[in-house]
């Protein structure tokens, strides 16, 4: 008989937590998030959300892994998805996508603003180490490309974040044609 929370259904109901967690999470950050919530949009009572996860850090570290997945997945299919493009151009255009899921971009960028709890900053710098070897290889373990396409990543988050292809200013022209 398996353990308890390790059936196939838990792990279902852990995934549909995740998922809600990340779009939860996305909106209002990891300090402005409640259980209840997520708990709310999972569908499920506060009670049987603690069943399946300890506590928040819990849960927002398992939204860290699953999104680190679906990254993972992306940079990798970009390598093989467009031989017409350089590495780092396909590498750009595949992430550019991926961001394009606003739950998924704002997600990330609040992962990065709570990594003053030790639980979430592990996870955090897990997932930037599984990016970084991913990008590495394919960029021929190129380290100066690899900063400048994480650089150029970071720039994508702004634009896309602000909404800068909408603005006709100078300005905003300035970064999206970096």
């Amino acid at each position: 008989m398996p353990a308890a929370g390790t059936t196939t259904k838990s792990d279902e109901r852990r995934q549909h937590v995740v998922d809600a967690a990340v779009s939860c999470f996305a909106r209002r950050g990891f300090y402005g998030t409640t259980t209840n919530e997520i708990a709310e949009r999972a569908g499920i009572s506060q009670p049987y959300l603690y069943r399946l996860f300890a506590n928040k850090q819990a849960i927002f570290a398992a939204a860290v892994t699953h999104v680190g997945g679906l990254l993972t997945e992306t940079l990798t299919a970009a390598k093989t998805a467009n031989n017409t493009m350089s590495p780092p151009q396909a590498l750009r255009a595949a992430y550019s996508t991926l961001i394009t899921d606003g739950d998924v971009l704002r997600f990330l960028m609040h992962a990065n603003c709570a990594t003053d709890e030790p639980v979430i900053r592990d996870a955090v710098r897990t997932c930037y180490a599984q990016q970084v070897t991913i990008v590495r290889e394919l960029l021929d373990g190129d380290d100066e490309a690899v900063r400048q396409w994480f650089a150029a990543g970071m720039l994508d988050n702004v634009i896309t974040m602000l909404g800068l292809a909408e603005v006709a200013e100078p300005w905003a022209a300035t970064l999206i044609d970096a």
